[in-house]
């Protein structure tokens, strides 16, 4: 059975006295149990609000999503939070870590809605997750107090902590330089595949693309599917709008 599936999925939205704008259209997409799948398009192509979809932050205009062969649409807004919380792990550009905070409280944060044992047990695992990404002698730093691959890090591990199953990573590397970044996506990688997680990694970096087993491009709210993401011909243009944008959830403005 799949993990999650996209079927004929739509996005649009009603712009202020303004006619009504398709950001997706006609999506199809399956993620299987431990599947790594990158997406590259340009800004303003529709990848927040695929991603907004894929993590069950909203629903589509029309078409089905299902997670573990359910209907998404058919859960309350409490049940898709739950289901988020267990099963779907984020990590994004910006690491949104809790300033004031040490990596071992961001870390534990998540482990907070937990119960049972998981609860209890809570500052050990997530001193086992700091460990695993490589900070296990950082546990009492502050994030003003950490280089930047290291905020990362942090931010994976509190990402990842509970286990879940879809890892969804949003322009991982853009606030990386090329060194750091590489190793931030081996890392992801390595947790993946010790924790049997599926990825899904959107990025504007096709080199980043690359490192996925299957590849998809979208434009202008089409999802097609790729052979190798390095290789598709852009213009200068499309090379300048690729760049990552500090507003990462820009597509409805670029796409008027």
């Amino acid at each position: 059975m799949s993990l999650l599936e996209l079927r004929e999925v739509t996005r649009t939205v009603l712009p202020p006295d303004q006619p009504a704008l398709t950001i997706l259209s006609g999506v199809d997409l399956t993620i299987e149990p431990r599947d790594h799948v990158s997406i590259v398009g340009r800004s303003g192509s529709g990848k927040s609000t695929l991603l907004n979809l894929l993590g069950l932050l909203d629903l589509p205009t029309s078409g089905e999503i299902t997670f573990d062969g359910d209907p998404v649409r058919r859960l309350s807004a409490a049940r898709r939070d739950r289901l988020r919380g267990a099963a779907i792990g984020f990590v994004f550009q910006q690491f949104n870590l809790l300033q004031g905070r040490t990596a071992l409280e961001n870390v534990t944060m998540p482990l907070l809605y937990s119960s049972g044992r998981t609860f209890w047990r809570r500052t050990r695992i997530a001193a086992e997750m700091l460990d695993l990404v490589g900070l296990g002698h950082r546990l009492h730093s502050l994030p003003d107090r950490l280089s930047g691959g290291e905020q990362q890090r942090v931010a994976i591990a509190r990402s990842l902590v509970r286990g879940p199953r879809l890892i969804l990573a949003d322009e991982p590397t853009g606030a990386l330089d090329l060194d750091t970044g590489q190793s931030v996506m081996e890392l992801i990688d390595e947790v993946a595949e010790r924790t049997d997680a599926a990825q899904v990694i959107i990025t504007h970096d096709p080199m980043i693309a690359r490192r996925a087993r299957r590849h998809f491009r979208l434009d202008r709210g089409i999802l097609t599917p790729v052979d190798d993401p390095t290789l598709e011909p852009r213009t200068r243009r499309e090379v300048r709008e690729m760049a990552p944008t500090e507003d990462a959830d820009a597509d409805v403005e670029e796409a008027r």
